[in-house]
């Protein structure tokens, strides 16, 4: 009995290894349900943690973006082979590190705060500025034409919505229209990697939209009519102002944290 247990245990350890930890030889639609499921969990946390704290979850967006820079540029060193491949820095753990620090980074800020009346938002920029110094000393190579060319597509595909702001009322919001650029830039950092560099897509449904179209300018379409249609909706049926803007900061770090990563991995290893 012991040894069977031992086995049954063995099993799911292989299982989660393979199909949650290093993810080869990508996403499957079992391990994307099953973190969009942890991050709806943790999101309720924090949506919690940001009304226990009577804090706007809107007012972390710069703040965060460093943080967000530390997990991605982490990750895009593995990717890369200037850090190890090891448990913490591969999906999940790398988001779990990641996580952590910038809850402990924001509990600490507040608590500052509330001592010194020095801005925690401040405090929490300073931290994560602090954060990324390692990772950026171990970046010691940059292709500046793969740079330039996902910034260039980046800014050409977000101009179109920088002119309209003023005249659609959706995106008129600075959060709102920070959120689409961000997806933008992770949509600008995979079309470049994939169309001109021998890059492959690793989520479900971009990948089947890919190979059912057989170019990655599908991600701008895609991107553009998923992350507008979220943005109505919230806006329109989501009344409470932390929820609002807490899955509004949500959608954001889902843009920018994997188009970072697949930008430096692009310009680091190219």
């Amino acid at each position: 009995m012991v040894f069977y247990y031992f086995d049954i245990l063995s099993q799911l350890s292989q299982f989660i290894g393979e199909n949650f930890i290093y993810l080869h030889p990508g996403y499957t639609i079992l391990n994307t349900v099953v973190f969009g499921i942890i991050l709806g969990i943790v999101v309720i946390f924090i949506i919690k943690l940001f009304k226990f704290l009577k804090k706007d979850p809107k007012d972390l967006l710069i703040p965060l973006i460093p943080f967000i820079f530390f997990g991605s540029s982490a990750r895009a060193l593995v990717d890369n082979g200037i850090y190890p491949l090891t448990y913490i820095l591969v999906t999940p753990g790398i988001y779990f590190l990641t996580g952590i620090i910038t809850i402990i980074a924001l509990l600490t800020s507040v608590y500052i705060e509330r001592k010194t009346n020095f801005d925690y938002r401040r405090i929490m920029l300073i931290i994560g500025i602090a954060l990324c110094i390692p990772n950026i000393l171990n970046i010691n190579h940059v292709n500046f034409t793969a740079f330039f060319e996902v910034i260039g597509a980046w800014l050409l595909s977000s101009s179109v919505f920088i002119i309209l702001r003023n005249k659609w009322s959706l995106i008129k919001d600075k959060l709102n229209l920070s959120v689409l650029m961000a997806h933008l830039f992770d949509a600008s950092s995979t079309f470049i990697a994939v169309s001109f560099y021998g890059y492959s897509e690793q989520h479900v449904l971009p990948n089947a939209l890919y190979n059912l179209t057989g170019t990655a300018l599908v991600m701008y379409p895609l991107k553009i009519t998923v992350i507008l249609f979220a943005l109505y909706i919230i806006d329109t049926y989501v009344e409470d102002r932390t929820i609002k803007n807490m899955l509004k900061l949500a959608i954001f770090i889902l843009g920018l944290a994997p188009g970072l990563r697949d930008f430096l991995s692009l310009i680091i290893g190219t």
